[in-house]
């Protein structure tokens, strides 16, 4: 039989209304108190019924996560793992569930999202990206729903609260480092150009060659959208040029592990043919051939600002929509080369 509200209240020798108002952390409850009706129901076993907790609160204690269009690839990627370690570690603080989106099309998720205001199923949403002509964060705008995105919005910056990194400067650091080793031919490959942040990385690619007086070769920017395909076509391209790159700045290392993939299938020494940087220092970084040198993004640090922060909005709703920006650092591994210019 199922220990009740009464009976801690019954062992405690206080009134159920106390145990309620402790369940809620009231401040009308003293610190003594509480700790002493909390030992009871640790003691007797006692659970929260979170379908009655949900009509007495207004409350779900659920967050709902929005994942990109092709939430297959997401899956695939450990650096969205990496994100949902992060949100699941701050919910498990707060006591909150995590909702999460399963759609494969732009529309199916815009519905989910739907569904999930309508329906009152989640107290607040983050969003895992920011893109151009997306449906989902001007929906939630409207309905004046608490939400925070993972990077920075496409518009309505200082009325929206986001955590990201400065993906401008990260960039720009990355494509320096193969620049300090000694590379002048350098070759960026990002991700899909809806997405802000890879708009952000090819403009601090393009502000360190400027930077670096090196000349930028459009031939030598390409971008990836869907994995094995797409990367074997990149690298093909690039390996036809008259002078092909001999660094490769990657917006992603699940990406770069693509292209690294391709490129030693077409007999290319990596890191002596061809010097390589990622982004986000994932799990498979460590484990490539040769071991990956990438930027620390911080994805785990990501989710869980994300998620503490929601969880304060929905906490203090008159709060101001801040920002939060993660630094970046790059690790050094194996696939970067220093090589000596040409004119030296």
């Amino acid at each position: 039989m199922s220990v009740t509200i009464k009976d801690v209240a019954r062992e405690a020798n206080v009134a159920p209304s106390t145990v309620s108002r402790v369940i809620s952390d009231s401040p009308r409850i003293s610190e003594q108190t509480k700790c002493k009706v909390r030992k009871v129901m640790e003691e007797l076993g006692y659970h929260l019924n979170y379908n009655a907790r949900v009509l007495v609160s207004q409350s779900t204690q659920t967050i709902g996560i929005v994942t990109k269009v092709s939430s297959v690839h997401s899956f695939d990627n450990p650096f969205f793992s990496e994100l949902l370690r992060g949100i699941s570690d701050a919910c498990h603080e707060e006591d909150y569930s995590i909702y999460l989106t399963t759609g494969n099309t732009e529309e199916a998720i815009y519905n989910e999202v739907v569904k999930m205001v309508q329906g009152k199923r989640v107290d607040g949403v983050i969003v895992l990206y920011s893109r151009e002509d997306d449906k989902v964060v001007p929906y939630l705008r409207e309905c004046q729903f608490p939400f925070v995105m993972i990077g920075k919005p496409v518009s309505q910056t200082g009325e929206t609260m986001f955590v990201d990194n400065d993906n401008i400067q990260a960039s720009k650091e990355a494509t320096e480092y193969l620049m300090n080793l000694g590379h002048q031919r350098i070759g960026f490959i990002g991700g899909d150009s809806h997405f802000e942040v890879a708009r952000d990385r090819l403009e601090g690619f393009r502000q360190a060659l400027t930077n670096g007086n090196l000349v930028e070769d459009e031939r030598l920017q390409k971008n990836i959208q869907s994995g094995f395909a797409d990367a074997d076509q990149v690298v093909e391209e690039l390996l036809r040029e008259q002078e092909p790159p001999t660094g490769l700045v990657i917006t992603d290392d699940y990406n770069a592990l693509t292209v690294m993939r391709s490129l030693t299938a077409k007999g290319i020494k990596l890191p002596e043919d061809m010097s390589i940087i990622g982004f986000n220092n994932t799990m498979i970084a460590r484990l490539s051939n040769p071991a990956l040198t990438t930027v620390d993004t911080q994805s785990f640090q990501l989710g869980h600002e994300s998620a503490r922060n929601l969880i304060e909005l929905l906490n203090r709703p008159d709060m101001i929509k801040k920002s939060v920006i993660i630094p970046t650092i790059i690790i050094e591994r194996d696939s970067c080369h220093s090589i000596i210019p040409a004119n030296n």
